[in-house]
């Protein structure tokens, strides 16, 4: 059995051409790694009563209810002095963690998984997703699953874990084409597929003028892949020692996630401030965008309600898929991820 790493193969003309593109048009680097085999280190621990929050990612709609939260006062509030802190090209989000730079990052269900598989036991204290975004879009108006051996985009940071069982398990043997930013080699048309955020790239797409149908877009989570993506993780060490605020940072969290849902227009004020500061390339229309659809992905389909809660079946069926296909070395557990009662 072929390693991940083998099966994520680099083709030598698309990397040339991800270098020229990446410094033509993106306006950011890849701010997360996946490091995995790294033992949390030793670092400057961040003042007792400051709690430091670093999202995966650089500042968009995706994280809308922690800057909710920070605007409307829900930490103060809750006692809790938060300071949220992006993660950049070269310092990402694990990276800060394991330093303790920051107390807690967000993380996609099958991403703490390896994480912890590698030897650092992380524990979830929020779970925002409740469904998968994960698609793929297809170029020429083929069917995605027709095409067999297909150059496809994957993000070189991870996230694509699902993706590489399903092609594995459904014999298309796709060939994995790593990449920073996915749109400028796919609209470029150096890629036969690309992975995309039903949030993000999805919308990138369809504004950069690419033409998708329900033909040419194989949505996840309605072929049996339905696993939970977003939640709050922290080291279990640190949490151990803080339950107390680390429980007021996710109630509060909570809340600004809920006052999103009930304020969308107000809530894109707070976003487009966070963006402008960071002189984040994008613009109102497509964060809009986003946030309608990552509030419609934290609606459970079975319960129609926003859970915040991680479903052991998710945990096991993300668990099992990964280990059938050697992403992981054994089962992780709902348990392993909870805090212990």
């Amino acid at each position: 059995m072929r390693t991940i790493k083998e099966k994520i193969r680099k083709h030598p003309c698309s990397v040339l051409m991800l270098f020229c593109l990446m410094f033509i048009a993106s306006p950011f680097f890849c701010p997360f790694s996946m490091a995995q085999d790294t033992k949390p280190k030793v670092g400057k621990q961040s003042q007792d009563n400051e709690f430091v929050f670093t999202p995966q990612w650089t500042a968009q709609a995706q994280f809308a209810g922690y800057y909710v939260a920070e605007a409307k006062g829900f930490y103060r509030d809750a006692g809790v002095k938060v300071k949220i802190e992006h993660p950049s090209s070269t310092e990402p989000a694990m990276s800060r963690l394991r330093q303790n730079k920051c107390q807690a990052t967000t993380l996609q269900l099958c991403q703490a998984m390896e994480i912890v598989d590698g030897g650092i036991p992380l524990v979830n204290i929020l779970q925002t997703s409740m469904n998968n975004a994960m698609v793929i879009v297809s170029s020429r108006g083929k069917d995605p699953l027709t095409q067999k051996g297909a150059k496809v985009g994957i993000w070189s940071v991870g996230f694509g874990q699902l993706a590489i069982c399903m092609s594995i398990k459904d014999h298309l043997d796709y060939e994995w084409i790593r990449f920073a930013q996915n749109t400028n080699l796919f609209v470029a048309g150096a890629l036969d597929a690309t992975l995309a955020m039903s949030y993000n790239e999805y919308y990138q797409l369809v504004q950069a003028g690419m033409k998708v149908s329900e033909k040419t877009v194989y949505r996840f989570c309605d072929h049996g892949y339905n696993v939970q993506e977003d939640g709050v993780y922290m080291n279990r060490d640190y949490f151990e020692k803080h339950k107390e605020q680390a429980m007021r940072f996710a109630k509060a969290s909570r809340k600004g996630w809920e006052w999103a849902a009930q304020h969308p227009e107000e809530t894109l004020d707070i976003v487009m401030s966070y963006t402008n500061k960071a002189n984040i390339a994008t613009n109102r229309v497509m964060q809009r965008l986003m946030l309608k659809e990552v509030l419609r992905l934290q609606v459970d389909r079975e319960s129609q309600k926003r859970e915040f809660r991680l479903r052991p079946d998710m945990v096991r069926k993300a668990s099992q898929l990964m280990v059938e296909n050697h992403m992981l070395s054994r089962p992780i557990t709902y348990e392993e991820l909870m805090p212990k009662k």
